[in-house]
């Protein structure tokens, strides 16, 4: 009975063990460090996979910590920091690990404030002993020892990955869980609090390019079409002139605020630089102002010039469309929202598309069928007038 009963107890342990996923089998609580290190405190953080392990020391103010990222690429570099000022990367006091080229690990002190290349740097506070390891079950773990002041012992913490480019750390996203690994520590009470929602910056990101995408993606095309097209319909009138002077002053004042903010991104986000994308940004903006501008100096239908500021208006117009339907593609990138808005804003090009390429096969039978009455209407003119002359000489 014995043997049965531990048999089954045996078999069921197994099939919890298969059916349990890592991710909750396996915390903070449970894990075993190598050097028989051990910590009385630990939070498994909410985003990344990452938990953090700490001993504080009252009489001292000290905290011997371990941050440790589960399931770690060995071409990723880890960081986690403590920022007393503000919940954000920037500004913050990092401890940066990532594996060598020799597979050896490599820990550093870096000040995340002006420093683009997260270089090594001091802190505003000491840390007497850094390392790293990268453990058999594929962990990344920063170890140190921080001297805590009063203002440290509970304060905003923050936790990345990213990429290695050339030997150092590069960039890491923005979005998805990178932009939600913010909170809290409290080295005292052990308490971590994590920050829920979408940060600040990535706000202001997604305004940034919802405005762009609306202004220069989409609006701006349609006042094109509105343009090429309309015009061919008599029932139109000078309506379509209207409409285009409409849509294009609107999509440039709405892309004006969305150059605005990507300004003021730029300016809150020292050391990170696209370059692509802010080149081009200044590049559309620029064709932009020179095409309202342009609107001021727009000599009359009959004017001698008004042939040549067409070829202007058109040639400068439509690459202004070319160059922000590019440079959109590039803000989703650097976004780094996954396909959904990048699948949406394809769909709208692909509609854009479709109504231009219908309305151009339409507007051309207009025109054709309009010079074919023009001239059968001419060809019957000349015969009346030929058959009159006729008449008159007979």
């Amino acid at each position: 009975m014995d043997k049965s009963f531990t048999t089954l107890l045996f078999s069921c342990t197994l099939l919890i063990s298969l059916c349990v996923p890592p991710s909750l089998a396996q915390t903070c609580g449970n894990y075993t460090f190598s050097g028989n290190r051990s910590f009385n405190t630990c939070n498994d953080l909410p985003q990344l996979s990452c938990s953090l392990h700490w001993n504080y020391h009252p009489s001292n103010m000290t905290a011997d910590i371990a941050f440790r990222k589960s399931g770690a690429s060995t071409s990723n570099w880890i960081s986690w920091s403590l920022n007393p000022r503000r919940a954000r990367m920037s500004g913050s006091q990092a401890l940066v690990a990532y594996q060598q080229s020799d597979g050896s690990m490599y820990a550093y002190t870096t000040q995340l404030d002006g420093n683009p290349d997260m270089q090594p740097a001091g802190l505003s506070f000491d840390v007497p002993r850094i390392t790293a390891e990268y453990s058999s079950d594929g962990s990344m773990i920063i170890f140190a020892t921080l001297q805590l002041s009063d203002i440290l012992r509970s304060t905003n913490q923050v936790w990345q990955e990213g990429p290695m480019k050339g030997g150092n750390p590069g960039t890491h996203s923005f979005s998805g869980q990178n932009g939600r690994s913010v909170g809290t520590v409290n080295f005292v009470n052990g308490s971590v609090l994590s920050t829920s929602g979408t940060s600040s910056k990535t706000q202001k990101r997604n305004v940034h390019g919802v405005l762009n995408a609306v202004s220069w993606g989409i609006l701006m095309p349609v006042g094109i079409i509105i343009a090429r097209y309309l015009k061919v319909f008599k029932s139109a009138g000078p309506a379509w002139f209207y409409l285009h002077v409409i849509c294009q002053s609107s999509g440039y004042a709405v892309g004006v605020a969305g150059w605005a903010t990507g300004i003021k991104l730029g300016s809150d986000s020292p050391g990170i630089t696209y370059g692509t994308h802010r080149n081009l940004g200044i590049i559309i903006f620029f064709l932009g102002t020179l095409q309202v501008l342009a609107l001021l100096l727009r000599p009359k239908p009959e004017h001698k010039y008004r042939r040549y500021w067409n070829i202007y208006h058109h040639t400068v117009g439509y690459t202004t469309v070319v160059l922000s339907i590019g440079n959109i593609f590039e803000g989703f990138d650097i976004l780094d929202s996954g396909n959904t808005w990048k699948t949406a804003y394809i769909g709208v090009l692909v509609f854009l598309g479709v109504v231009a390429a219908v309305m151009e096969a339409l507007t051309w039978w207009i025109v054709i069928k309009r010079k074919k009455t023009a001239s059968s209407a001419k060809h019957a003119n000349g015969e009346h007038i030929h058959g009159s002359r006729e008449q008159q000489t007979a």
